[in-house]
């Protein structure tokens, strides 16, 4: 969605400033005209003879270019931008951000600038955790700018990575996010993902090799296009993007179907959607032992006991204008298995993958589904789940009402 924009990218004086250039080569990959704007302090990192060849612009940084009168208008920058970026920030820049001390051209860009002005800080921990800096930050978001941060992460000194500037990538998305339409906007939606595990012993448990790949991938689709996002996963290693709609997103960790039965109909109600990709075991044991089983001669009997099915109470609850979409893994008889289970459970529609396509499924990095509603069926080609996920959320829209 940034095909056409126009982007002012402001670079300070950090050591984090050469990663501008990753910015610049991102957002000029996705079609917008960037101009930057760099602070004299920012050239001492960066030369703008490098960043000009990238944007194909004289780079601004001083007031006056030429010795003749020839000025650089930041008005004309604020009326010309569909956004501004300043990444890196240091704390430096966001003080006089926030004070309105226009003591160069970026400063007195910013002050000027009519679009939406997106963030980057970058600086150590210390001066970061500092009240001043914290309190400076606080007063740019109550401005209306957009601070863009890492969400997660861990720097090699175990130190949680506050200060450092995101990643250039991750900057571009933000973005990217932004100026996209949000077809979803307003909308709860509730998800399940990953495997189930039924406790054994306190050591072992029945489970399966879901890794929640794709229900990750389609929490990630539904904040991006603006709803709000309830995720129950299992146990998995599995972590949301980090992007700016990663807090649209509420995880609610489970372990047990039983457990993520009771999360599913406690939230399900709240909800204008729900999308059940989890892969939920079918059974539990009927006891589980308090200890360790040892090993013996004889052979070991566990009796299993059915789960409930979070599907078809979901299906029962479901009131007018809830969409309720579930996921079939097959081995066999596919379409009919789905079909089946389709009209079973109340479902709107119903999203068929089978383990006869090898390298897809379960741990894979790819997909390929056929979606299957009471209109017909569809048959998408292999691609990595991001894509698939996208695909699913398009049918999900065209439902939600």
């Amino acid at each position: 969605m940034l095909k056409g924009k126009k982007i002012v990218l402001g670079i300070t004086g950090s050591i984090a400033a050469y990663k501008a250039c990753y910015i610049i080569r991102g957002l000029v990959k996705a079609g917008a005209e960037v101009q930057v704007v760099i602070t004299p302090a920012g050239k001492e990192f960066i030369t703008p003879i490098t960043l000009s060849a990238l944007t194909q612009k004289p780079v601004v940084s001083e007031f006056f270019s030429q010795r003749d009168g020839t000025w650089n208008s930041h008005v004309k920058l604020g009326l010309w931008a569909d956004a501004m970026l300043i990444a890196p920030c240091t704390a430096s820049t966001l003080g006089k951000m926030a004070n309105g001390i226009a003591d160069n051209m970026l400063i007195t860009t910013y002050l000027s600038m009519k679009a939406p002005v997106f963030v980057a800080p970058a600086m150590d921990l210390d001066m970061y955790q500092h009240p001043t800096t914290q309190e400076n930050m606080q007063r740019l978001l109550s401005f209306g700018n957009y601070i863009i941060e890492p969400q997660s992460g861990f720097l090699a000194s175990g130190l949680e990575g506050k200060g450092r500037m995101e990643e250039p990538e991750n900057i571009v998305a933000y973005l990217d996010n932004f100026f996209e339409p949000k077809d979803l906007q307003g909308k709860k939606i509730l998800i399940t993902a990953g495997p189930t595990y039924e406790k054994i012993d306190p050591v072992r448990f029945l489970g399966n090799y879901s890794s929640g790949k794709m229900g990750f991938a389609l929490a990630e689709e539904c904040a991006r296009r603006g709803a709000e996002v309830t995720l129950i996963a299992g146990p998995v290693n599995s972590q949301l993007a980090i992007g700016c709609w990663s807090t649209a997103v509420q995880r609610i960790n489970v372990e047990s179907c039983q457990e993520m039965y009771d999360a599913a109909t406690k939230h399900f109600p709240q909800c204008d959607a729900a999308i059940l990709c989890a892969a939920v075991a079918d059974f539990r044991p009927e006891h589980t032992a308090d200890q360790k089983i040892k090993r013996k001669d004889d052979d070991l009997v566990i009796r299993l006991k059915p789960n409930p099915d979070i599907a078809a109470r979901l299906g029962e609850m479901k009131r007018n204008g809830q969409v309720l979409v579930g996921f079939a893994l097959e081995t066999n008889d596919e379409q009919a298995n789905a079909q089946h289970k389709l009209e079973k459970k109340n479902l709107d529609f119903i999203v068929l993958n089978s383990l006869r396509n090898e390298g897809t499924c379960f741990r894979s990095d790819e997909n390929q589904v056929s979606i299957i509603s009471r209109n017909g069926q569809h048959d998408y080609d292999r691609k990595p789940k991001q894509d698939v996920a996208r695909d699913i959320i398009d049918e999900l829209a065209s439902l939600i009402s």
